[in-house]
């Protein structure tokens, strides 16, 4: 297992975007711009999505990803992390796309309005680039 090193762990404080890979059922890669989180503690990535969204169902199939940001102050700076969606849950995840509200728009709380449930993929970074 690889680890998000230090000097980029100021990414997640900013408005950097990620783009998430996963694959589809058909073993198609489907890509997608998210806003993205990083758990310090138990060095995780966290992407909030809602639930039966196309990244959500693809990572029921196959829980291998692919994530890449590029700094927003610096374009030749980034991070590119291969690794595995150890879990879909919907533990704090209300909170935590308002959270992520806050940092990305400015707002207190998120719209649109929440069709089905708000769910966290918990992120193992195997390799880091």
């Amino acid at each position: 297992m690889a680890s998000i090193p230090d000097n980029c762990h100021d990414l997640f404080e900013k408005k950097t975007f990620a783009h998430v890979a996963t694959l589809t059922a058909e073993g198609l890669p489907h890509v997608t711009p998210v806003w993205i989180d990083y758990d310090e503690a138990d060095d995780r990535l966290l992407i909030n999505t809602e639930r039966g969204r196309q990244k959500e169902r693809n990572v029921r199939n196959n829980p291998g990803v692919g994530v890449s940001m590029t700094d927003p102050d610096d374009p030749y700076r980034f991070l590119s992390v291969i690794g595995e969606v150890e879990a879909v849950t919907t533990d704090g995840a209300r909170d935590h796309i308002d959270e992520l509200a806050r940092r990305y728009q400015g707002v207190d709380e998120y719209q649109p309005t929440i069709q089905t449930e708000r769910v966290i993929l918990r992120i193992r970074p195997d390799r880091v680039l």
